[in-house]
Parts: C-alpha cells; structure tokens; sequence
C-alpha cells in the first residue's frame, strides 16, 4: 500500500512542476483570466445601477482583454510548438 501513497506522491509532485513551468512559460494569461473578469464584475455592477452606457463600454473593453488573452495563450502554443520543454541547441 506505501508504493500507492509513493506513487502517487511522485505524480502529484510531477503536476505541480508542470504548472510552474506553464506559469513560467506564460505568466500573462492568468493576468489576462484576472483583467477579463474584473471587467466583466465591473460592468455587471454597472447593469445593476442603471448605467447602462458604461456597462456597454465596458463588456466592449472585456471582449477586447478576453481576446488578447486567447490570442496570447494561442501565440504561445505556436511559439512553443508540441514540445515547450524541448531544448534547442
């Protein structure tokens, strides 16, 4: 049963090494996840006001920020191709 516990340490060990490279890799997008839901809180808060004119602007800007971040999280797939920890030497 320890080679179990073993086991799947050395996994849950391996993940989060690869969630610091990704991290590592493209610390942008989660700036981006953080900015598109920010305005988006905002211009739900505006709705519920009665500032409709603001909260138009603002769902326009959160497609705008949402868009760079898919286009930055799509670039950097291309960037880094199948393999992102390949070396090139």
């Amino acid at each position: 049963m320890e080679k179990l516990g073993s086991m799947g340490s050395v996994e849950s060990d391996l993940e989060k090494f690869l969630e610091e490279k990704k991290r590592k890799r493209n610390p942008l997008v989660p700036v981006g996840a953080l900015l598109t839901a920010g305005v988006l809180t905002a211009g739900l808060i505006s709705f519920k006001r009665g500032n409709s004119e603001l909260g138009q602007l603002l769902m326009r800007a959160r497609v705008g920020v949402q868009g760079a971040t898919v286009a930055l999280m799509v670039g950097t797939a291309f960037y880094y191709g199948e393999n992102p920890w390949k070396k090139t030497t």
